[in-house]
């Protein structure tokens, strides 16, 4: 007899959805014509979707004062339930002034091609400002404007509007469609092969060798490997999502057993918020199912911003029973030429002579030059794709 599958409940106990669909769509569409109209950035288009799906349960939409403030000063919400990260929706004084609390807005993406897209209605229950430099230092460890999640809070408006939203609308581009699965599919699709535990990797850079051994590492313990890369807004110079999901794609081809891997793709924008962004990474985990996150060496971090396993040590920070997904920590991994396999600090006892790791600037300065990456770096078949892309944006270039 086949025991049934008992899943990891969503953060807050409810897997929240506030996506309208149907005749009650239909009728929140024509109903949102005719309100006024707030543009969402980026940022705010993906968070707008993931709070509707519920990827971010339990929030039902975007925090009010309250909220704002025992999550930048406490890490929880005002229940006591933990949260990391501030979501939520900026505008200009001109625009706030311009809504009445209790009335509803329209949440609009402006198109490639120029058009409106209704993406949803927030009923607006709070108007609110904001020490722009208290949350940078509180959330971000730093008020340097060199830091790209500080200089986004920076640019944006200096009022937060708060309400309930629906989403009407999906973004009008969808990348990936086919590895876009809400957390309602995921937890099906994670029930219907039988995982009981199943362990997430967040990433959003191509996978190499010390990837792939945590990965597998982790995979001894669990019953399946959720590979969820980020496709969100990420800096300028990180790997374009095209790129990266092509050596995702090749890599589990050839060297993972497809029983036990599921692709796909997380839309949200990067925080680069090091520590905090790490627990957020993991709440959201949950909510998509998984009971275990791998967490790496500087989880999110940019720069020298963060320690090296701040990331680590942040979860100390809450009890047991506040975060239902279990972290697993790991070191550093690299290939060790004496031990001839890919290890960590932690088993290998070798001077650094021997550790073949390459640096972010490394591995662009190869690729710009036509060199291939190191095989025991990353496979052959991830060095070719990667060095494919970097030749066509020469070429687009004009290089």
């Amino acid at each position: 007899m086949t025991r049934p599958i008992r899943q990891i409940p969503p953060h807050g106990g409810v897997l929240i959805d506030r996506v309208l669909r149907g005749n009650l769509r239909e009728a929140a569409l024509e109903r949102a014509r005719r309100l006024p109209k707030i543009y969402l950035d980026r940022v705010r288009v993906s968070d707008l979707e993931l709070i509707a799906v519920g990827a971010y349960s339990p929030l039902t939409g975007f925090m009010d004062r309250e909220t704002y403030e025992t999550v930048v000063e406490d890490m929880r919400l005002p229940n006591g339930l933990a949260w990391t990260i501030p979501v939520v929706l900026p505008v200009d004084r001109e625009t706030a002034d311009s809504l009445s609390v209790g009335q509803e807005v329209a949440l609009v993406e402006r198109t490639e091609s120029g058009e409106d897209n209704i993406m949803g209605i927030l009923e607006l229950a709070e108007k609110f400002t904001y020490d722009k430099e208290r949350e940078a230092a509180k959330v971000y460890r730093t008020t340097e404007d060199k830091h790209p999640g500080v200089a986004r809070l920076y640019r944006q408006g200096e009022v937060y509007l708060a309400g309930d939203i629906w989403l009407l609308n999906r973004p009008s581009k969808m990348e990936f469609p086919e590895f876009r699965h809400d957390p309602a599919e995921t937890r099906r699709m994670f029930a219907a092969r039988g995982w009981r535990r199943v362990v997430a990797f967040q990433t959003r850079n191509p996978i190499h060798r010390a990837h792939e051994y945590i990965q597998k590492v982790a995979l001894e313990i669990v019953d399946g490997l959720f590979l969820h890369p980020l496709v969100g807004e990420t800096k300028q110079d990180d790997i374009p999502a095209d790129v990266r999901m092509k050596s995702y794609q090749a890599i589990l081809r050839d060297y993972y057993p497809p029983e036990r891997v599921l692709l796909g793709v997380f839309p949200a924008a990067m925080r680069y918020a090091g520590p905090r962004e790490a627990v957020f990474h993991a709440i959201c985990r949950q909510n998509y199912g998984c009971t275990h996150m791998i967490i790496g060496r500087d989880h999110a971090g940019v720069g020298n911003y963060y320690g090296t396993y701040d990331a680590h040590y942040i979860f100390d920070e809450f009890l047991p029973h506040e975060l239902a997904i279990t972290p697993l920590f790991f070191e550093h991994a690299f290939y060790c030429t004496k031990c001839q396999a890919v290890t960590t600090s932690k088993t290998c006892p070798h001077d650094k002579k021997y550790h073949i790791y390459l640096s972010g600037t490394q591995v662009r300065k190869m690729l710009e030059e036509g060199i291939p990456l190191p095989e025991e770096f990353t496979r052959p078949e991830v060095s070719r794709i990667l060095m494919e892309a970097v030749k066509q944006q020469k070429q687009a270039a004009g290089k």
